[in-house]
């Protein structure tokens, strides 16, 4: 990643105040994705290039100006040259729930297209992380003057820590409950209930709460092959020829040719009928009986 912010330090100031915006103050959509276990924003194409075509990139000075999409997939192009996103290939779901992050991969080939997917390099606007840091430090320096705090400041951190430990507690008693529960519910009512089933999923915290319970039903799985088998294939009945067109008559078989009932005397019995060459006729020449 060093290698990626240097090259984007070598970007020319309006690409870079462009990045910028594109991250923090477009509105476009962006998505969450896990790119080498770690959690990594990315967007659409098509989303980037629709955000420099509208009113509020047009306002912004010292930018290069976008008139058409040819000239923001241009622009978008040379962000990706610099490093500032990178062309991602997505995967399946890191879990099986619903808001689960997908896998990205990095495409070896880069280049800026509409439909395809990019993941961001650059971390968006350094306030967030100024003030996060401050307020760590802010925070161990409170704990090192606790013994100069106030008599009702030190009664109030005692309270307060003592609900944090209660909440904690009582976090753990929950977990050996749903597991007693599960395994109780899997030997008489198979296949087990599950309290809070996303508990432990990786969704955001009030969506650990929901649904409140779930049967442990196992997730059937259709295969990516048997789905397109089942798209490609036609209905019953339907020609495999274009809409509207009959399709044309299978040609007949040949008939064999039917044999004579009779044999004149002195003639050898025909041979029999030949339907995969060509046939040909033997005449055999018969004496005059004397007179």
């Amino acid at each position: 990643m060093a290698s990626f912010a240097a090259n984007q330090a070598t970007a020319p100031p309006e690409h870079r105040t462009v990045a910028h915006w594109l991250r923090s103050k477009s509105g476009q959509k962006t998505r969450v994705g896990v790119l080498d276990g770690q959690r990594k924003d990315y967007f659409k194409g098509s989303a980037a290039v629709k955000a420099l075509l509208s009113p509020a990139y047009a306002k912004l000075k010292k930018v290069p100006k976008v008139t058409s999409e040819a000239e923001a997939q241009a622009l978008l192009g040379q962000l990706n040259a610099k490093g500032f996103f990178l062309r991602v290939q997505r995967g399946d779901k890191v879990t099986s729930t619903k808001k689960s992050p997908r896998a990205l991969q990095v495409i070896r080939q880069q280049a800026f297209l509409a439909p395809e997917y990019y993941v961001w390099l650059m971390d968006g606007s350094p306030l967030m992380i100024y003030l996060g840091a401050a307020g760590m430090v802010a925070v161990v320096f409170a704990g090192v003057l606790y013994p100069l705090w106030p008599l009702s400041m030190r009664i109030g951190a005692y309270y307060l820590s003592m609900a944090l430990l209660g909440l904690l507690g009582l976090f753990f008693a929950m977990t050996i409950v749903r597991l007693i529960l599960y395994v109780l519910t899997w030997l008489i009512l198979p296949p087990g209930l599950w309290i809070f089933p996303q508990l432990f999923a990786d969704v955001g915290f009030f969506e650990s709460f929901v649904p409140l319970y779930e049967w442990d039903y196992p997730k059937k799985k259709k295969g990516k092959k048997s789905k397109k088998l089942g798209k490609d294939a036609p209905p019953a009945g339907a020609s495999s020829g274009k809409r509207g067109k009959a399709p044309a008559p299978a040609p007949a078989p040949p008939t064999p040719a039917t044999p004579m009932s009779g044999i004149l005397p002195g003639m050898a019995p025909p041979p029999p009928p030949s339907f995969g060459g060509t046939q040909q006729a033997f005449i055999e020449e018969i004496p005059d009986d004397a007179s």
